[in-house]
């Protein structure tokens, strides 16, 4: 029912969503709006304000969330069914709790219901006056031009989301001025930490200087996780290809996403990691040493028994090119 939903409410509000939303629309991706920080960098906008919505899928007040949608819906029937999609609880243990705010989380109908409710700070948000606002669901970052419409930003932001009933997650919240030089500041966005370096071969006084980004450390420890967990020994009952298999799967998602990006050193390292980890699951699978599984999966394979590898796959973005451009011309 709730996809059912989706699929009538949807074409409506994206005529109207700004084109600061990114997140969980229509032939919109992350890469999109990771591009908007390199082009807006490139044109001096070097304050970034860094903050996510605390608990934002379970604090949207629901009644205001139903005006939302009101002002674009009026078909009582579908009013119902969304109504009734909001109030229809979990049940836990075989009790039932209905919760007064929120979306329902993990449905298809929730990221669309979010977007609706935050149109209302896009609509409102004055890019000269506060600079370019980049919102993924309920991640935002905002590109100034200097530290004061940096903190203007900050404020103009903490009164529309109290106005919603929604307010900034503290730990996450901060100004970020990005400067090249030892000792200067990054920040994460969408699995990626992004930071001003200057290019290699570049002096004075033409320094080539441009927003570069490569998998969080988040991101760089999941992966890590990830593989560690596929190669731990209570899999050495499985074989070494089925093991392989599952491998190649995490790494082609993980950097098939990665790739789009300066991530060249990260995928080396995640690379070796693997292959580490594979050399020593298969020397303890056969009771021999980490030494003898690695030349066993390096020495005896000419392909590593089948294991991919990371190297040689990025695609570093490029300012006001889009990025799918940038990767059809690399292919």
């Amino acid at each position: 029912m709730q996809a059912a939903l989706k699929i009538v409410l949807e074409p409506i509000f994206e005529a109207d969503f700004a084109e600061c939303s990114f997140g969980f629309r229509p032939k919109r991706s992350t890469h999109d709006a990771l591009q908007v920080l390199v082009d807006e960098a490139w044109r001096g906008r070097r304050w970034v304000v860094e903050t996510d919505i605390a608990n934002c899928f379970s604090a949207i007040p629901q009644d205001k969330l139903m005006q939302a949608v009101e002002e674009r819906i009026s078909d009582r029937t579908v009013l119902g069914l969304l109504r009734a999609a909001l109030r229809a609880g979990v049940l836990e243990d075989g009790q039932v709790r209905r919760e007064v705010t929120g979306t329902p989380q993990g449905g298809p109908l929730s990221p669309l219901l979010c977007n609706v409710y935050l149109h209302q700070l896009d609509r409102v948000w004055d890019i000269r006056q506060h600079g370019v606002l980049v919102r993924y669901c309920d991640d935002l970052v905002v590109m100034c031009s200097t530290r004061q419409q940096a903190q203007e930003a900050l404020a103009r932001l903490k009164t529309v989301l109290a106005g919603l009933g929604l307010e900034l997650k503290a730990t996450k919240t901060r100004i970020v001025h990005l400067t090249e030089g030892k000792g200067a500041e990054g920040f994460d966005f969408l699995g990626f930490h992004h930071r001003w370096v200057r290019a290699r071969g570049t002096v004075s006084p033409r320094r080539v200087c441009f927003l570069a980004r490569w998998p969080s450390r988040k991101a760089t420890q999941h992966a890590r996780d990830r593989i560690r967990q596929l190669t731990e020994r209570k899999r050495l009952w499985l074989p070494d290809e089925w093991v392989v298999q599952e491998l190649n799967r995490f790494l082609r998602g993980w950097g098939g996403y990665f790739q789009y990006g300066n991530s060249a050193r990260v995928f080396d390292a995640i690379s070796q990691y693997a292959l580490e980890r594979f050399a020593a699951f298969v020397g303890k699978r056969h009771q021999r040493s980490r030494r003898w599984g690695m030349r066993k999966v390096t020495c005896a394979s000419p392909d590593n028994l089948g294991l991919i590898t990371l190297c040689g796959t990025v695609i570093a973005p490029r300012p006001f090119r889009p990025w799918k451009v940038t990767a059809a011309r690399r292919r």
